[in-house]
């Protein structure tokens, strides 16, 4: 790919996690759909994407301008979490291949990153600016990492309702044990939380964060909110990750 076909590429990327990113909804499908896939077939490269897994049917995209934070977008057309697609027995599970992207973050912190302070975001249609599923990868801010650790024993096995608000919103929380996710796709358990969750996932934001108990065994705390619920206006859960990495503290 020329340097002068990627620049306005990388200039639309930059502009995903802001209100102007709204202007063309469909940018990171043709990013994908038409530089990533095409190249890879092409060249070999999947640029401008860092990798792509075209038999799992994913691919994992830097966010220019930003320090560490990828994406994992499916190769496939899905519009986000209120896709169906999502439900359909025997699919994907793209939360599992977004926890393991996370090497990617660790190449841009330069530093291995402990897996409590690594999380996976994606937003409710009303939170986010593209149409095209991509899930948000990168640190987690140190204020919610600490009232995790200093509230885990509210952290059950089914969803229910954590103590105290993370970035000023109210989130629902459960805990999985494990290193990895495995066949444990958080699309299904949120949707098997209840009738009513099931029937307003495009509503839902959902987050993963990875997390490691008192006895040192690795596991995973998901967390939720509904759009329009409480003092969560429009599910953007993304507000809990940290694109600056600042948890790492200097080194990174």
């Amino acid at each position: 790919m020329s340097f002068l076909r990627l620049i306005p590429f990388a200039f639309g990327l930059a502009l995903l996690g802001s209100p102007a990113g709204a202007s063309d909804s469909n940018f990171l499908w043709h990013v994908v759909r038409d530089l990533c896939l095409t190249d890879i077939r092409l060249t070999g490269h999947p640029a401008p994407c860092l990798a792509v897994d075209r038999r799992a049917g994913w691919a994992v995209l830097k966010v220019p301008g930003e320090h560490t934070q990828v994406l994992l977008v499916p190769t496939t057309r899905i519009a986000g979490i209120e896709s169906p697609k999502l439900l359909a027995p025997g699919g994907p599970n793209y939360w599992q291949a977004a926890w393991a992207a996370r090497r990617w973050v660790e190449r841009k912190a330069t530093a291995p990153i402990p897996r409590e302070k690594i999380g996976l975001a994606i937003n409710s249609v009303y939170g986010r600016s593209q149409d095209q599923l991509h899930i948000h990868i990168d640190c987690v801010r140190a204020d919610v990492i600490a009232k995790l650790k200093a509230n885990a024993g509210a952290i059950g096995l089914a969803w229910a309702p954590f103590p105290v608000s993370l970035a000023g919103e109210d989130y629902r929380a459960m805990r999985l044990s494990g290193a990895e996710l495995g066949e444990r796709d958080p699309f299904k358990l949120l949707a098997a939380e209840s009738p009513g969750v099931r029937a307003t996932m495009g509503s839902q934001t959902l987050i993963v964060i990875g997390a490691q108990s008192p006895d040192g065994s690795p596991g995973f705390v998901l967390l939720a909110a509904e759009a329009g619920r409480s003092n969560n206006p429009d599910g953007h859960g993304e507000a809990l990750l940290d694109h600056t990495c600042a948890a790492l503290g200097p080194a990174a």
